[in-house]
C-alpha cells in the first residue's frame, strides 16, 4: 500500500470532529513553520480547528509564496500577528545552499533557482521576520520568533 492510500484509509475511518463554520481563525494569527513531521503546530500550540492559519514550506522561511499566503491571510481573512517557528535539527539547516543546489542537481539532472538552506537558526529567523515586516501590502502588528527543539518539545522566543 501506498503512502497515500494508507492516508486516505485512515480518512475513511478517522472519527469526524465537524468543522467551524467561519473561515477567520478566532486568533487572528498565522503561523508560518516548517514543514517537517515532527513540528505539529497543533501540538505545540494546543489549536483547534479554526484556531490560526499555518503556512507551511521546507525550513519554515518567509519565501515570496509566504507572503502572498499572508496578504490573502490578512487582508481578507482577517490575521494581524505572524509566528514565525524553526526548529533544530532541520534538514535546510545542515548544507550550504550551493551543496544542497548540486545534490538535487546531481540526482536529477536540474534544480530549483533556491531552496533557501541557512547556516545560523536565530539569524535565518531574524531574516524571516524582516521580510515580513518590510513587505508594504501587509497589515502586521505583530511578528514572534520561536525555536522549537524537536528533541525536548520545548519552544524558546528569540528576538526577531
Amino acid at each position: 500500500m501506498s503512502g497515500t492510500d494508507e492516508l486516505l484509509a485512515r480518512h475513511r475511518t478517522a472519527p469526524r470532529a465537524g468543522g467551524t463554520t467561519a473561515s477567520e481563525p478566532s486568533s487572528r494569527v498565522a503561523i508560518v513553520t516548517c514543514m517537517d513531521a515532527r513540528v505539529d503546530p497543533a501540538r505545540i500550540f494546543g489549536l483547534d480547528e479554526g484556531d490560526a492559519h499555518v503556512i507551511r514550506n521546507a525550513g519554515g522561511i518567509v519565501t515570496e509564496d509566504v507572503l502572498r499566503s499572508l496578504a490573502a491571510s490578512q487582508h481578507f481573512l482577517g490575521t494581524r500577528e505572524v509566528v514565525l517557528v524553526q526548529h533544530t535539527d532541520c534538514g535546510m539547516h545542515t548544507a550550504s545552499e550551493e551543496q544542497a543546489l548540486a545534490s538535487v542537481e546531481a540526482a536529477t539532472g536540474a534544480a530549483p533557482r533556491e531552496l533557501g538552506t541557512f547556516a545560523d537558526l536565530e539569524a535565518s529567523l531574524r531574516a524571516s521576520a524582516m521580510a515580513v515586516r518590510d513587505a508594504p501590502y501587509l497589515l502586521t502588528e505583530s511578528v514572534r520568533g520561536f525555536v522549537y527543539d524537536v528533541m525536548t518539545a520545548a519552544l524558546r522566543e528569540t528576538t526577531v
